[in-house]
């Protein structure tokens, strides 16, 4: 899940320029070098080729179902980029930037292999943790050099490693020092990076070393036998590979992009871990070469889960697999998008707010504004939006807010966008509301103001899924089908008079807490804990789960029990449109232990709800009843059917539910408010 945030951030931008009819290629490949590698697939009995091959796949697949489209999702152990290294590499030899020199390093004397940084353990040299990493500490955040360890162990074996010498080659990153402080500077990078980059050259740049020693799976270096490229050497030069393969499959000449003094750009999205190699070592590597710089390495944070680090020992060590088997991947990409900005701050992925946001964001406002408005298109006029603009105050209003929100995708304040286009859902809602197309649709003198009425919504709602088309994809595609529409970016800016539409179908189902909880569950049991035996939140009534189903006599009141909710304004509880309906049939639902199927009267228009009220009532005594229904929640997809809303009651549950029954003189369709 972690590794989805980069991802869907790129995926996020790219989508965006191309919907501004930019030419705009992603590309990406799995790192497949170094000694973890060589270790894994042996560990499993396969060559490393096969293992990142499979592993390439898996990814390719996870990214895929995650609506992630990349023009090429490649692999770096490739001939491009072997082709390519060995390029870059003979440049900067050529032009005196590769020396070579003999050094001691850490050996395995039980593997008979060096030992990489990651494959170390011991106390940090500079507070004394223990079992820290072999080039930093993560207690107290210093950086070392693996020699300077104390009691160091190998990973690998558990033996104590022996210094042993060994020549190394290395490239000269000091000659660049001028250009990087410069380039940092110059708003490729954000300034808080930069301003920590700046704690290296103050340290002084060190030459860097760019080689390993066999055994290693990697590229052998040209005319050194036994010696291989280190892993971040190949790496980023994987970037340039990736996109020659797309190219040459594709009749693209790759060179004007990576050629100095052009007019194209290219952008790196990436975690702040890895900033050091692609804010100092890749710049001057390229700069050496001959090639062109990044115009910008855009750097972001980690995933936290509930507030904290990702952990395997609580299941909070989500794999994006996990995810996909319970819920649309779409709800991921908003939540994200939702919080992500231009800085490196880490980003928090807390599942009670992940379900209150879409569910209120994308269900409630988006499309609960097609979902209130197209059926009343296609039932009382031929399935065609009005010839006629009812609002064009309110229209231009979110065909003016086009390049503000433009704006904020392309600097990645995608949080900024976000938050203006819900402020827009909710300004067509409450123009909705005020209309009441619900009722003007009864009356035969106002039925070209409920044509009108409808009409603008149908615009509103196309416009709010262009914008939000970067971010949800899928989505959109089912709107543009309905909408019998093509997007561009520009599209906001057209009015589809007397346009015909499709009948409206579900776009987007609610988030069940239970399906979160089932996430959690999964990547626990995949992880060998045991399963959670607290009780979980119950979002359909938003309400702590009881111990038991009765009324207790435990001397406390229900408010004592149940605590009045948090303070919300009138414009929250005016979004809620609560109605008398008349149960006009009742019935059980088969294979369901909880559940009635109601048919309900709004006076005009019939609404199939599932109700979780069996254990109170039979459903012979509801029939002919009056109720109170909240009649504008999104529809819910349901293995028996679709729910189109809720019936409001009272009580703990089982026997102990009261559904709400107003008094004579109320008629169905009525608005209660």
């Amino acid at each position: 899940m972690g590794h989805l945030l980069e991802h869907i951030q790129t995926d996020i931008w790219t989508r965006f320029q191309r919907m501004r009819g930019h030419e705009c290629y992603s590309v990406c490949a799995d790192d497949a070098h170094g000694t973890p590698v060589m270790l894994k697939a042996q560990e499993l009995g396969i060559t490393p080729e096969q293992m990142i091959e499979q592993t390439r796949n898996e990814h390719h697949q996870d990214l895929t179902d995650f609506h992630v489209d990349y023009n090429n999702y490649y692999v770096t152990h490739s001939p491009e980029n072997k082709e390519l290294c060995e390029l870059v590499y003979n440049r900067l030899d050529e032009a005196g930037y590769i020396s070579k020199r003999i050094i001691s390093q850490l050996y395995d004397p039980e593997k008979e292999m060096f030992l990489p940084d990651r494959f170390i353990k011991g106390d940090c040299p500079s507070c004394g943790a223990e079992n820290q990493n072999g080039d930093n500490c993560d207690v107290c955040g210093a950086t070392y050099n693996p020699t300077e360890v104390k009691n160091p162990r190998s990973v690998v074996s558990g033996a104590t490693p022996i210094l042993k010498d060994s020549e190394h080659y290395f490239f000269d990153l000091p000659k660049f020092e001028e250009m990087l402080k410069s380039w940092i500077r110059s708003g490729a990078i954000q300034n808080e990076m930069a301003n920590k980059l700046e704690e290296w050259f103050e340290k002084g740049l060190q030459q860097w070393d760019i080689s390993r020693d066999a055994p290693y799976f990697g590229f052998e270096i040209p005319n050194a036998p036994g010696k291989f490229f280190y892993v971040w050497v190949d790496a980023p030069v994987g970037y340039m590979a990736s996109f020659k393969n797309f190219c040459n499959a594709n009749g693209i000449d790759d060179t004007p992009f990576w050629a100095k003094n052009t007019d194209t750009e290219v952008y790196h999205f990436i975690g702040k871990d890895i900033a050091y190699f692609h804010c100092l070592f890749w710049p001057a590597m390229l700069d050496g070469a001959g090639f062109r710089k990044p115009t910008g390495v855009n750097i972001h944070g980690f995933v936290t889960v509930n507030g904290a680090k990702m952990s395997k020992s609580t299941g909070t060590f989500i794999k994006a697999r996990t995810y996909l088997q319970h819920l649309n991947p779409e709800y991921l990409r908003y939540y994200f998008a939702s919080k992500l900005n231009d800085s490196v701050a880490d980003i928090d992925l807390n599942f009670e707010d992940f379900v209150l946001k879409v569910n209120s964001d994308l269900v409630g406002k988006v499309v609960n504004i097609a979902s209130r408005c197209a059926g009343f298109i296609t039932k009382r006029f031929d399935g065609k939006l009005a010839n006629n603009i009812e609002a064009p105050e309110l229209l231009a209003e979110f065909q003016n807010a086009s390049e503000t929100i433009a704006s904020y995708i392309e600097a990645r304040h995608y949080n900024k966008a976000i938050r203006d286009i819900m402020a827009l859902a909710d300004k067509a809602n409450q123009y909705i509301d005020g209309q009441a197309p619900w009722v003007t649709v009864k009356d035969e003198s106002k039925q070209a103001l409920t044509h009108d009425v409808c009409s603008m919504g149908i615009h509103l709602f196309r416009i709010l899924v262009i914008y939000l088309t970067p971010v949800i994809p899928k989505l959109s595609e089912q709107a543009q089908a309905f909408l019998n529409d093509k997007f561009t970016w520009d599209s906001a800016q057209e009015v589809k008079l007397g346009h015909p539409i499709n009948k409206f179908k579900a776009l987007l189902q609610r988030v069940e807490m239970d399906k979160v909880n089932a996430i959690i569950e999964d990547s626990r049991d995949s992880l060998g804990l045991p399963k959670i035996d607290e009780p979980k939140s119950d979002s359909k009534t938003n309400t702590k789960a009881k111990e038991s189903n009765v009324l207790k006599d435990d001397g406390l009141t229900p408010l004592e029990r149940d605590p009045i909710a948090e303070t919300i304004s009138f414009e929250d509880f005016a979004k809620i449109d609560l109605r008398v309906a008349l149960i006009s049939k009742a019935e059980h639902v088969e294979k369901a232990d909880k559940l009635l199927r109601l048919e309900l009267d709004l006076g005009g228009e019939t609404k199939q709800v599932f109700a979780g009220i069996k254990s109170a009532y039979k459903p012979e005594d509801l029939v002919g009843k009056m109720t109170v229904v909240v009649a504008n929640l999104a529809p819910r997809k349901m293995r028996f059917g679709m729910s189109e809303g809720m019936v409001l009651a009272a009580g703990p549950g089982g026997s102990d539910l009261f559904i709400l029954e107003p008094h004579d003189g109320a008629q169905p369709g009525m608005k209660v408010k």
